[in-house]
């Protein structure tokens, strides 16, 4: 199969990325963050409603906040990786459809007026941003350690508010030598696949 880009992006982005647990001691820079977001926030999402926040935990006090709300397996990692960022879904996305969907700005009411509905789509699209976020980590040349292992709850209420619902935690940084973990198996195509 002849692919849009070469093997090296292919390698870079899917065959040879994987979630890491151990980071070199270099920093994550501001900068290298908006970079990232820049080159995915144009990642689809149902009316544009682009509903990922980005919180960047980045000073030592916010770090032991943050780990305190780990699960166990992912609280050294999270201490001594360079940066760790919460990925989050707001639920107040709605307020932004009027500007970022112009076609329709009347969506903002006529479909998302109840917050049920609003937060199931949130979750439902600040995850598939989160998905191309950790796709961006990747292309910046970094690698990213997505957890869910995570106190929701205790992340929200800590570092979020109740319009902002805690997707995973991130940690990011260019990868230790003994970063990774063996690769898992992987179910086949025809394990997945049904043609109707």
């Amino acid at each position: 199969m002849t692919f849009a880009v070469d093997s090296t992006a292919l390698d870079l982005l899917f065959r040879e990325a994987h979630t890491a647990h151990a980071f070199t001691d270099e920093p994550v820079t501001d900068e290298q963050v908006q970079a990232i977001y820049d080159l995915i926030k144009i990642a689809p999402t149902a009316f544009n409603q682009s509903p990922l926040r980005i919180t960047v935990v980045r000073t030592p006090e916010a770090r032991q906040r943050l780990v305190q709300h780990m699960a166990e397996g992912n609280q050294d990692k999270t201490v001594v990786a360079p940066l760790a960022v919460i990925l989050s879904a707001d639920a107040e996305f709605h307020e932004e459809l009027p500007r970022l969907f112009p076609a329709f700005p009347a969506a903002k009411d006529a479909f998302f007026s109840e917050r049920s509905v609003r937060e199931q789509s949130a979750v439902l699209n600040a995850a598939m941003q989160a998905a191309y976020f950790i796709l961006g980590i990747r292309a910046l040349g970094l690698a990213a350690g997505p957890m869910n292992g995570i106190d929701h709850a205790g992340i929200q209420k800590e570092f979020l508010d109740e319009d902002h619902i805690p997707l995973m935690v991130v940690n990011i940084g260019k990868p230790a030598a003994n970063g990774y973990f063996p690769r898992s198996p992987r179910l086949d195509y025809a394990e997945v696949s049904t043609t109707v």
